[in-house]
């Protein structure tokens, strides 16, 4: 329907590999739509750096960022995601774990224009390096797996009531 409105071209939200609620509806509303997608927060709040990089900061006094969390250091999906990034980096020839986790997203489904920044020209340079590496659809299933993917409300709720109704047996008995 056209009502002389200029239709929305572009959806924008927060999606990471940590954080991937964005698939469970975002995805499919875009792609029935025709949308681009602008995922935010792709860095992880400057989370996804390698176990080096961590023990290096208090030495520097650098720490990280607590913007969003109390504690600078990763917790451990955190990571876990950071070593899955940094042994699929190693496979495809680069030396950050942050290009890896732009190029899933940007592999993931067509039309993706990442929101990305940095404050560092080594940050600058991962962000590049995204756009050279290529990731198989093995990489992608192999970082995904890392951590369960949140299915959502209402289907959370319903799997969780069906385990706990078979586990009770009361699936088996017809109850």
């Amino acid at each position: 329907m056209d009502y002389g409105k200029t239709p929305f071209v572009i959806y924008q939200g927060a999606w990471n590999v940590m954080e991937r609620n964005f698939e469970r509806k975002i995805i499919p509303m875009a792609r029935s739509l025709g949308l681009a997608l602008t995922p935010r927060n792709v860095h992880v709040a400057g989370r996804l750096h390698s176990d080096a990089e961590e023990e290096k900061r208090p030495a520097s006094g650098e720490k990280g960022r607590t913007i969003f969390q109390a504690e600078w250091r990763r917790n451990e999906n955190e990571r876990k995601m950071t070593a899955a990034l940094e042994k699929v980096a190693k496979e495809v020839g680069t030396e950050h774990v942050t290009a890896v986790a732009i190029a899933v997203l940007m592999q993931k489904t067509p039309y993706v224009f990442p929101a990305i920044g940095g404050r560092k020209v080594e940050q600058l340079m991962a962000n590049i390096d995204a756009l050279k590496i290529s990731l198989s659809n093995e990489d992608i299933k192999y970082i995904e797996g890392i951590l369960p993917f949140d299915l959502g409300f209402p289907l959370n709720f319903i799997i969780s009531n069906l385990l706990r109704a078979f586990e009770r047996g009361e699936i088996l008995h017809g109850k």
